[in-house]
């Protein structure tokens, strides 16, 4: 029932630090002191965990925030990237090739996202998942493998 809370406070987070969730939960975990004064100005409660990504356009420019929940921190940040990318828009882990714009946009670099579910054969082609995710014959598509691309 809460789940728009979560996600509003980890994009929350994200804008109001300039940098994604998880690096926001690096920062509560290294400085508390900071972290709980800035929680005390806040408007709305940070949600520290991952899952929360910048969105910006092509240039850099910064538009605003997404927080997705509902999973691990990296399969949130790897679902918010993806949405990021379907609106044709840039996450910060788009511009980590290029130290100088990220100097210039204060994007601070993190660890490429991995997607922690295990590797598993892929469906026989032509089988669809079902809404449960089992497809049509019974077995789960649970698992399969995923990872973040770099750029929309």
């Amino acid at each position: 029932m809460l789940r728009f809370e979560i996600c509003y406070g980890k994009a929350y987070g994200a804008l109001a630090l300039g940098r994604p969730s998880k690096l926001v939960l690096q920062k509560a975990r290294e400085k508390p002191l900071f972290m709980q004064s800035l929680e005390r100005l806040a408007d709305y409660p940070l949600f520290l965990e991952g899952g929360g990504q910048l969105i910006r356009d092509r240039t850099g420019e910064l538009l605003g925030a997404i927080g997705v929940t509902g999973d691990t921190n990296e399969l949130d940040d790897l679902c918010a990237i993806a949405g990021i990318h379907a609106a044709k828009l840039c996450a910060d882990s788009d511009f980590f090739d290029d130290p100088d714009l990220m100097r210039a946009l204060s994007i601070h670099k993190s660890a490429p996202l991995v997607d922690p579910r295990p590797k598993t054969k892929s469906p026989a082609p032509g089988v669809r998942a079902g809404r449960n995710g089992s497809n049509r014959n019974g077995s789960s598509r649970r698992g399969a493998g995923q990872t973040a691309k770099s750029g929309p």
